[in-house]
């Protein structure tokens, strides 16, 4: 009996023991479950907030974008309209001039056949005096030719004097307005903005500590850029900037790329300086090259000597009287083709 009550006692203990662990297990696990579904939820909360702000940058960057489009669109078809404006302004201009040339050609045509009437006049009534005379003084139709002729002679040597000088004045007058015309015409299909003359460069730096670098230690590196490039270097209270002085432009744009580059590199020493000069040279003669044979292009003179080409390109860094000797140099080939074509000369040999 004993045994059987403690198997009994120990079987009922075992079970209530599973009970409890069973409950305590459940308790635990239900607070994971429950604390895990509270996570995922702040994370779907969390996530559907930056989706929402995402979704507001978004189309606030839309809106912003489609806006700067939009003004971009209007800016553009505004000054399209402009130039739109002023083309026309110009046609009308040119088609008023050529119905002002148009009437002048029928007014010539009209004096013209005036001329041919008077002269056909003129032979009649020469006509008829031959006739009257013959009538009336009985003499021979050669005598009373001779007189006719005489005195119509001096009558029409009269009236041809005054014509011509007439048309003279006439003619002088309309070439003159016709010339001005001429370089009218081409002074404003050849207008173009004047550019300022300068015999310096500025240069920005990062921060006025490259001053102090590019002087060098006991000034060596800006007397390198200097005797390399053949300019003067000035380097003042000037927040952030250097000066470049000289007055060919050429080695002043050389030594701005150059020093530009050198800027850009940081490393700034005598040999540096040299190499980064060399580079600014070969791509200023590129550069020249390349402007001397878009000028003859834009002209439309193709074929010209190299050592000329080159020297156009020189052009481009010079100016004279504030404008650029290279556009200028264009701009007078133009107008010479321009006059060339309205004289009926030969326009590639003008420019």
């Amino acid at each position: 009996m004993k045994v059987l009550e403690i198997i009994l006692a120990a079987v009922g203990g075992t079970a209530l023991g599973g009970a409890v662990a069973f409950l305590v297990w459940r308790m635990v696990v239900g607070r994971r479950i429950r604390a895990a579904q509270s996570e995922v939820e702040a994370l779907l909360t969390d996530a559907q907030t930056k989706h929402k702000e995402a979704i507001l940058e978004a189309k606030e960057e839309a809106l912003k974008i489609k806006s700067q489009a939009e003004s971009e669109i209007r800016e553009r078809r505004a000054e399209l309209q402009r130039h739109e404006k002023r083309i026309s302004q110009k046609e009308e201009n040119l088609d008023k001039k050529a119905d002002a040339l148009e009437q002048r050609e029928h007014g010539l045509l009209a004096k013209e056949k005036e001329a041919e009437d008077l002269h056909n006049h003129l032979q009649e009534l020469k006509q008829k005096q031959i006739q009257q005379l013959e009538l009336i003084s009985r003499i021979s139709s050669d005598e009373a030719k001779e007189l006719l002729i005489k005195a119509v002679e001096d009558e029409v040597r009269e009236d041809v004097s005054r014509r011509i000088r007439e048309i003279e004045v006439q003619l002088k007058q309309e070439a003159d307005e016709r010339a001005q015309e001429i370089l009218s015409q081409a002074i404003q299909r050849c207008a173009t903005d004047v550019v300022s003359e300068s015999t310096v460069s500025v240069v920005p730096l990062p921060s006025d500590e490259m001053k102090g670098r590019l002087i060098g230690r006991e000034g060596r590196n800006i007397r390198a850029l200097e005797n390399a490039t053949g300019v003067d270097l000035i380097i003042d209270d000037t927040p952030e900037a250097v000066t470049i002085s000289g007055f060919d432009p050429v080695r002043r744009e050389i030594a701005r790329i150059a020093l530009e580059k050198l800027i850009l590199d940081g490393r700034i020493h005598p040999a540096r300086i040299e190499e980064m000069v060399a580079t600014a040279r070969n791509e200023v003669e590129t550069t020249i090259q390349g402007e001397g044979e878009q000028a003859t292009h834009e002209v439309g003179v193709p074929g010209l000597q190299p050592e000329l080409i080159k020297l156009l390109g020189h052009l481009k860094y010079r100016f004279s009287y504030g404008q650029n000797v290279l556009r200028h140099s264009i701009e007078v080939a133009h107008l010479a083709g321009m006059i060339a074509s309205e004289l009926g000369a030969k326009v590639a040999l003008a420019k």
